[in-house]
């Protein structure tokens, strides 16, 4: 990290062909901050479409002490390389990590930087995250286990019920204690805490870096505090396609799966790869038991069963990025 006078916060967004979403994103971010000493940071993943030379032109057309910058990066580095190439740029004392499908409402770095203050043990800041209407996304969440992926196979109240405390989703507001990670659609990361633990893993494409730094965060002794007073937007699926393809239970991409082993291996081992998707496996087995009362079957993901299996023989390995990419 390099500057000639450190700042507050830096705001990384990435931007990945959506132009017009990371432009509202700005000028949201820009509207909250005030006159905090801060700059946004805008890593174009290579979009190829346009979309970097719109923010450009829009930079260009502002007020010259606009504090925004474009990195534009070589390659689609995916979410962890985009967001460390807007973290290494400037630094600073905390790090707002920001979709470009995300809108910041009124008060939400006073809350922030307050509950930053209030908890110095605590290097990672979950703001209430909120679909358009204000209705509250879950944001926190249990790391993903063996144990969580029999419920996820299986979709049975009763299973579910059963293990209960290794469920992945959270309600919210969760307790303070149950929170193990918080999605990084947006949340504020201490310097310090960076600074002893690195940056995010690249080995991920996209999905899981969130948990697997959250975990990183845990082992070296850093808290996770969620701050409902901070206030965030959330419209969902700007730049990737996995929500939608989840909820149509089409195939997912490879990197998901090539992400997921890769959390896997790296909290509980190869053979906690190996628990998790016989675990699943016989989740789907129990699934497919209520033929037998007449009921239908929860339906999985096309293709899922051998999917988990991906980079089973190297789960630190390819991160399956889509090609040319």
């Amino acid at each position: 990290m390099h500057s000639n006078a450190p700042l507050k916060l830096v705001v990384s967004i990435i931007n990945f062909r959506t132009g017009d979403l990371t432009l509202s994103c700005i000028q949201s971010a820009l509207e909250a901050l005030g006159d905090t000493s801060a700059r946004i940071v805008v890593v174009d993943n290579r979009s190829n479409d346009g979309s970097a030379d719109e923010i450009e032109r829009w930079i260009a057309a502002q007020n010259p002490t606009v504090p925004v910058t474009l990195i534009r990066s070589a390659t689609n580095s995916g979410f962890s390389g985009g967001h460390n190439q807007g973290i290494n740029a400037l630094e600073a004392e905390y790090y707002l990590v920001l979709n470009s499908d995300a809108a910041i409402r009124s008060g939400f770095f006073d809350a922030l930087f307050s509950a930053a203050e209030t908890n110095p043990e605590a290097g990672l800041f979950a703001p209430c995250i909120e679909y358009k209407d204000g209705t509250q996304q879950v944001s926190c969440f249990r790391f993903p286990s063996p144990a969580s992926e029999l419920i996820r196979g299986a979709k049975s109240g009763p299973v579910t019920r059963l293990l209960k405390a290794h469920e992945v989703a959270l309600s919210m507001p969760p307790a303070p204690d149950q929170i193990d990670w918080a999605s990084f659609a947006c949340i504020l990361l201490r310097g310090s805490m960076i600074a002893e633990i690195g940056p995010m893993d690249e080995g991920y494409f996209l999905y899981f870096e969130d948990a697997e730094y959250c975990w990183r965060a845990r082992k070296a002794g850093w808290k996770i505090v969620h701050v409902p007073e901070a206030r965030a937007v959330h419209f969902r699926g700007g730049s990737g396609p996995v929500k939608a393809l989840q909820q149509e239970k089409k195939r997912l991409p490879a990197y998901y799966y090539a992400s997921r082993a890769r959390f896997l291996y790296q909290a509980y081992g190869w053979t906690g790869v190996i628990t998790a998707n016989t675990l699943w496996s016989l989740g789907r087995g129990l699934a497919q038991m209520r033929r037998l009362a007449g009921k239908s079957v929860p339906p999985a993901n096309q293709r899922e069963a051998l999917d988990i299996w991906t980079n089973i023989q190297s789960p630190l390995g390819n991160n399956r990025a889509p090609a040319g990419d």
